[in-house]
């Protein structure tokens, strides 16, 4: 059996202009171990840099294709060259890139929109039944992109009061959850879990992120309930 191969969309580095480093890493790592190939993708598009130490804007501006590539190791690829089918499942770290980069949701919620190129991306792999896995803040990307096409989803981003009332506003059911847990929509397949959304030991993010994986793993080696490329109704 060929080895399975999940993409990962990264959306720079640093939790608060970029992926969140921990979260990405340990996605990487679960894959690993899990016996994956992951190919690692970001889109193409300028991030505004926070100083990480000082937490605060910097002005400046930054690739996160770039960005991604340091957590990567240069083993990256741009996303605008990617199709939704090429990997057998989709993941999505989280940090504020995820609201900032890969979609405008930190400034604008549940009307926000989703990068053309992500937007592209998961939406195939949703309409070919794809397993798709999202931590931390990465869920409402997901939201927004079923949303459009008035796919309704069950999520957790943890229990974070205003994002989940953002998420259920798309017309989405949220779940509370511990930080080491997970929701399931198996219709869907779509796995979630909250990771940093908590204030939480890296340990017991791992837990919750090695859940996600293992369920977006199993989905994407079993058989096909319906052909690829076939949209849900």
């Amino acid at each position: 059996m060929a080895k399975t191969t999940i993409g990962v969309i990264l959306s720079g580095a640093g939790y608060l202009d970029g992926a969140e480093i921990h979260e990405s890493v340990l996605v990487l790592l679960s894959l690993a171990q899990h016996g994956c190939t992951a190919r690692v993708f970001a889109p193409d598009i300028v991030l505004r840099e926070v100083d990480h130490l000082k937490k605060t804007a910097t002005g400046a501006e930054r690739s996160v294709l770039q960005e991604a590539a340091r957590i990567a190791r240069s083993e990256i690829h741009d996303l605008a060259t990617a199709q939704g089918t090429d990997v057998d499942g989709w993941i999505l770290p989280g940090g504020f890139g995820a609201a900032k980069n890969l979609s405008d949701f930190a400034t604008k919620g549940a009307s926000a929109t989703v990068n053309k190129e992500v937007n592209r991306v998961i939406r195939a792999a949703f309409a070919a039944r794809l397993p798709v896995g999202a931590c931390c803040i990465a869920p409402a990307v997901l939201g927004l992109i079923a949303k459009a096409s008035s796919t309704k989803l069950k999520l957790t981003i943890g229990n974070d009061a205003d994002t989940a009332k953002a998420l259920v506003a798309m017309g989405h059911t949220h779940v509370d959850k511990a930080v080491d847990d997970v929701v399931v929509d198996a219709d869907r397949k779509v796995v979630t879990t909250p990771a940093y959304m908590f204030d939480a030991p890296i340990d017991e993010v791992a837990r919750g992120i090695d859940k996600m994986v293992k369920q977006v793993v199993d989905w994407s080696r079993e058989e096909l309930s319906a052909p690829r490329n076939v949209p849900v109704r």
